[in-house]
């Protein structure tokens, strides 16, 4: 039962926590807005515990941040952070790649091909009818891309720093998609190259290519 019970907490808090950062990423929870449990648990449901484990999982994800007066708050979407996120995503994946496509294999091959696959068909969706649904389900093909690419890399703690910033990336990705500031069509042609440097074991070719998508993409 005491097993049981844990397992529902932990059920609870990944769904509390899912519909949370959704809701940052689309602005509806807005940067340095104050998050108060009970106005969570009015519009999302939950416990007291839960929604304050909800909210020290983002913390530790860097979406929101724990206040002075012992709350919480949605962190800031400055210029200044878009750059922190900008430089330390360009320079962790750069390295990334070049790890994964010297210990990648056959295997890991298939599983970029099939994600970059999934990415074009979520990419034609959302340019076709950029609704709620469509743009979750590119963004999820994204982070689905990327994963990908650098899963073979062999470090998980490297992984875990990706996932982070990857995250913390997203409400400036989904804004700059919002506002049809996202060119489709050299997205389409670069992320191709990225595929094809990495089934050619080009290691360099790819980690431009990364940097320019980062760049790109925020």
């Amino acid at each position: 039962m005491f097993n049981q019970n844990k397992t529902e907490d932990r059920t609870v808090v990944a769904m509390l926590a899912s519909a949370l950062r959704r809701d940052i990423s689309f602005g509806t929870l807005n940067p340095d807005q104050k998050l108060r449990i009970g106005e969570l648990r009015t519009r999302y449901g939950g416990s007291n515990h839960s929604m304050r484990e909800t909210l020290r999982v983002l913390s530790a994800e860097g979406l929101v941040e724990a206040t002075a007066q012992r709350g919480f708050r949605v962190t800031s979407a400055t210029e200044e952070d878009l750059c922190d996120i900008v430089l330390i995503r360009k320079e962790l994946e750069k390295n990334a790649i070049k790890r994964a496509i010297e210990l990648g294999d056959i295997a890991w091959e298939g599983r970029v091909i099939a994600a970059h696959h999934t990415l074009r068909k979520a990419e034609i969706a959302v340019v076709a009818s950029p609704d709620n649904l469509k743009t979750l389900e590119w963004d999820e093909a994204c982070r689905a891309f990327y994963q990908a690419l650098l899963e073979a890399c062999g470090s998980p703690r490297m992984l875990e720093i990706h996932r982070k910033y990857f995250d913390q990336s997203r409400r400036f990705r989904l804004t700059k998609l919002r506002e049809g500031r996202l060119d489709h069509a050299k997205r389409a042609v670069r992320q191709k190259a990225l595929v094809e440097a990495v089934l050619g074991r080009n290691g360099d070719v790819a980690a431009a290519l990364i940097e320019e998508d980062i760049k790109e993409e925020l």
